[in-house]
């Protein structure tokens, strides 16, 4: 069960709307490495993890990735809120206006919808593992790119502590690979899917 505290999990407090960095910055809502696919992947991938600590891990990293999913609507919402029809035109938002308005929905910065079809959820402790710690890499690298387009210390903050959590990530989920090849060494196991384990 999940508990709700009603605050960010960082800080945000944007001064100065900017449609041209939300354009982009929206990508991490619902972009192909984005936070919602993140969220989605790893807990989903918890249920099939043999291992109790290994579960812990995804459902922690899950959760945590809800929240900077909650950050990046935040900030998408404090750069596009009370855009004039200039400031939306100026800014290249205008194609995402015309369907959205100024809601948060789940896009890449190509304008490609948020989809399902890039989670990874194979079954297999090792291959899920791997996929994980690679797309914690791939997001920091958004992150890293965002960053290089970004000039706002206001926006700058948060996307540094994510990218920063990104990180911390990737280093759990080698870990969690750790702690499995340990238990499947012990088989000698070379993968290792719950549906096949004959325990």
């Amino acid at each position: 069960m999940f508990v709700y505290e009603k605050k960010l999990q960082y800080p945000v407090k944007i001064k100065n709307p900017n449609p041209q960095y939300a354009k982009f910055i929206m990508s991490q809502y619902g972009g192909p490495d984005g936070e919602l696919g993140a969220s989605l992947r790893y807990l989903s991938q918890r249920f099939v993890m043999p291992y109790p600590e290994l579960r812990a891990i995804l459902t922690d990293i899950g959760t945590e990735e809800l929240g900077h999913l909650e950050m990046i609507g935040t900030i998408v919402h404090q750069l596009t809120r009370n855009l004039t029809v200039d400031e939306i035109k100026a800014g290249g938002y205008e194609d995402y206006f015309v369907d959205h308005t100024t809601g948060i929905y789940p896009t890449a910065a190509s304008g490609t919808p948020w989809s399902a079809a890039g989670i990874q959820s194979k079954g297999d402790v090792i291959a899920d593992l791997v996929e994980d710690m690679a797309a914690e890499q791939k997001a920091r690298v958004v992150y890293d790119n965002i960053l290089r387009m970004v000039d706002d210390p206001d926006v700058r903050d948060p996307i540094i502590f994510l990218r920063e959590r990104e990180i911390v990530h990737f280093q759990r989920f080698g870990e969690a690979v750790n702690i499995a090849r340990e238990k499947m060494d012990s088989k000698n196991l070379y993968a290792f899917n719950a549906a096949f384990d004959k325990q």
